[in-house]
């Protein structure tokens, strides 16, 4: 089988998507498929992608975010290639210029296409004080991912939404955790002295990108709420981002170590106490289930990777979408007891150590499979998220 993967992102640059594809695309290299990869020139150099194929194309960044690239659309190179090297599918992971470009050439060449969902761009509008342009990237959404054969998203409950609003032929395809890195195995006493805590006092983590996506100021009020109720508490804050020079400004007590990777990160996870996750924008959110296995409690909204793997006391802290106030008291609480921690961290670990890379990988190729077929229909998930 021959399958084209297209992405403005992709590893080594450290976000959901490109963890999500790095993975997706092992699996297709172990089941002998044949890889080709299209995505922006990496601006740091980086490793080829596990493709046979890799199309690189010139990108700008975009305005007030200079670490997130933008592929340019390239429209002869992709057709020239998929003329010379026609794949049985493509799967197209990101809705910018060059994701539009290669939905536009596939169909143009009447090759199936299999969307992704990964990111709540319409969302990010408000993030981003443009409101108003909400609605018009969620029909643009709607438009681009209804001319696949099919789209594909973490969670059951983004499925619904997203039929509500008119998308079509929409399935489910979770994620993976790789348990035995992100584990409680990797708590380093070294790393926890380096922060300068004792054995016994806690450590509240957040890992994720420093933007205003991610609800940044409630993270802050949090924090400040934690602080003001315990003293002692120490913040560890895992990422970098538009916001880190200012959240640095206003939490001069926590530790900032900007965007860690691989066996630092799970050492990082696993030296921590509980893990805090303010964002509503969310289509699933990896470093959920990445604090879960490494044995830590989590509060979050309910909503996202938190929503399907949660249930509120038993593996977390599950708050209602809209109520602020309760996050900030529930992580307040969970702090203060830590019989509390260590019985809904267990938990937690429980939940995700099953939840193999390989077995979402398999979901992956089976819908790519059913996207080549003349009618291809919209499934139920199977079952794992």
């Amino acid at each position: 089988m021959r399958v084209a993967l297209v992405s403005e992102t992709w590893a080594p640059e450290i976000n959901g998507v490109a963890h999500t594809l790095d993975h997706l695309a092992h699996h297709l290299v172990t089941r002998n498929v044949s890889l080709q990869l299209v995505r922006p020139r990496p601006r740091h150099g980086g490793r080829e992608g596990r493709a046979e194929r890799d199309m690189q194309v010139r990108a700008f960044s975009l305005p007030g975010y200079a670490d997130v690239n933008v592929g340019l659309p390239a429209w002869r190179r992709l057709s020239r290639l998929w003329q010379e090297s026609r794949p049985d599918v493509i799967y197209i992971a990101t809705e910018g210029p060059l994701g539009w470009a290669a939905l536009i050439t596939a169909r143009h060449l009447s090759i199936p296409v299999v969307g992704g969902f990964h990111t709540n761009f319409d969302q990010y509008a408000t993030n981003y004080h443009l409101r108003w342009a909400s609605g018009i990237v969620g029909a643009g959404l709607r438009y681009f991912h209804n001319r696949c054969q099919m789209t594909l998203v973490p969670t059951r409950a983004q499925a619904e939404r997203l039929y509500k609003r008119g998308f079509q032929r929409v399935n489910v395809l979770g994620r993976g955790i790789d348990a035995q890195r992100f584990s409680p195995a990797q708590r380093d006493a070294r790393l926890r002295t380096q922060w300068g805590v004792d054995t016994d006092q806690p450590v509240v983590l957040y890992a994720g990108r420093l933007a205003a996506e991610k609800n940044t100021p409630l993270l802050v009020r949090t924090l400040r709420a934690m602080q003001e109720a315990h003293p002692g508490l120490r913040a560890v804050v895992v990422g970098d981002g538009p916001e880190r020079q200012h959240l640095e400004h206003q939490l001069p007590e926590a530790i900032f170590t900007g965007f860690l990777s691989g066996e630092t990160l799970a050492r990082h996870y696993a030296s921590a106490d509980m893990f805090l996750f303010p964002s509503h924008s969310e289509t699933y959110g990896n470093v959920v289930p990445e604090a879960m296995a490494s044995g830590l409690p989590v509060v979050a909204f309910d909503q996202a990777a938190a929503s399907e793997l949660i249930a509120d006391g038993r593996e977390g802290r599950l708050i209602e979408a809209t109520n602020d106030d309760a996050f900030v008291q529930a992580a307040v609480d969970l702090y203060r007891h830590s019989d509390a921690r260590s019985r809904i961290g267990i938990a937690a670990r429980e939940k995700v150590a099953n939840q193999s890379w390989n077995v979402i990988g398999e979901h992956f190729l089976t819908y790519l499979i059913m996207a080549t077929q003349e009618s291809p229909y919209a499934i139920s998930s199977p079952g794992h998220v």
